[in-house]
């Protein structure tokens, strides 16, 4: 069963301490729901075309369902909703290869 990814993109942060409740609650959705940060935050970026280095984050999960079971579950929506007003990423759930 090919493994589910989310992939997050944030074009430019410029308030990271706003970040932290969101942070906090997403950090604890994530594992409950079984995800893996698997690079980013804070790992080195080279960027390419759109050149956006500001972040990006690589969480694993054991099948694409799962991941997208995550994204809908009360407790990531609840993370969401501690988002900055005006925070802009680029967020996507894609399925693996095998």
């Amino acid at each position: 069963m090919p493994k589910g990814y989310w992939v997050s993109v944030y074009p430019t942060i410029t308030d990271p301490e706003r970040l932290d409740a969101y942070n906090g609650l997403a950090g604890l959705a994530v594992k409950a729901a079984g995800g893996r940060v698997v690079a980013g935050i804070g790992g080195r970026v080279v960027a390419h075309e759109a050149g956006i280095a500001e972040r990006v984050v690589l969480i694993e999960f054991d099948s694409f369902e799962q991941a997208v079971a995550a994204y809908e579950s009360a407790a990531y929506q609840e993370a969401l909703a501690a988002l900055p007003d005006g925070f802009e990423r680029d967020f996507r759930i894609i399925e693996g290869l095998g």
